[in-house]
């Protein structure tokens, strides 16, 4: 089954309007029967309605949270969502947390469903931001613990630990530097630092040379760089046109073993 691009935009849409309402039935039936959500990417999927809703109760229920979208890139059936979330942990405490959404849509019994929802923002450095907001965030840290604790477990904190992990300075030089390559429209030095085994992609899966990623990116800057998981995402401007590259990244040894481009389909 098809969907135009303002099928899939109000989908995706339908998951903010139900976080601010707190409409927690209506958030979780969003997703898809097998469907799943990474918050942030790195920290352990939750997979199916069961896992879904105490992903709610323990990260949306008990807060309010605005998206501040800043564009929507729709490739395939796959919404990117470059944005800030405004996250009021308490009435003293508000996060700010610059973010990417990957939204992977899918058909559903009453239509489209969200199969995937992959969140790439930085654990550390919202930590960070949480300590700096002084002695009243210390009530809302053991909250958020307990519920933690309470909802998923101690397995579930631990794998929402996860999310500290990443490809560190090392793999964010490797792919600031392919950004650069990209923009100065260098195909020698990016199939240097892609290397032979990586699969690039145009969109989640459709095959792209290097060559012709090059074509789509010479020219342009680059933004807002994110590293979240094994997972670290850039906003490219071309000439107007508007993109998000995903790479993904190993340590050992520090590689890219894949990377998208995501752009508008024509």
């Amino acid at each position: 089954m098809a969907f135009t691009r303002d099928d899939l935009l109000a989908t995706v849409e339908l998951s903010p309007q139900a976080a601010a309402t707190h409409d927690r039935q209506g958030w979780v039936g969003l997703f898809a029967a097998g469907g799943s959500v990474e918050d942030p990417v790195g920290s352990r999927p939750h997979r199916g309605p069961a896992q879904i809703e105490r992903f709610y109760d323990t990260f949306i229920a008990p807060r309010d949270i605005t998206f501040h979208r800043d564009v929507d890139i729709v490739a395939g059936s796959t919404v990117i969502r470059d944005l800030a979330l405004e996250v009021a942990m308490s009435p003293s405490v508000t996060m700010r947390i610059p973010a990417y959404l990957r939204y992977a849509v899918t058909p559903g019994p009453a239509g489209p469903a969200i199969a995937e929802l992959q969140a790439y923002w930085e654990l550390p450095s919202m930590i960070g931001q949480f300590a700096r907001a002084g002695a009243g965030a210390l009530p809302v840290g053991l909250r958020l613990a307990a519920a933690l604790l309470r909802n998923q477990g101690p397995m579930g904190a631990l794998g929402f630990a996860k999310g500290l992990a990443g490809p560190g300075q090392s793999g964010r030089r490797l792919v600031t530097g392919l950004l650069d390559d990209l923009c100065a429209g260098d195909v020698v030095a990016v199939q240097r630092r892609l290397g032979t085994d990586t699969a690039v992609c145009s969109g989640d899966a459709e095959p792209l040379s290097t060559a012709g990623l090059v074509e789509h990116t010479a020219g342009g800057t680059w933004r807002k760089l994110i590293a979240s998981g094994p997972g670290l995402v850039a906003g490219l401007d071309t000439n107007g046109r508007r993109a998000v590259v995903i790479a993904d990244v190993t340590v050992r040894p520090l590689a890219i073993t894949r990377l998208r481009y995501f752009a508008d389909t024509p």
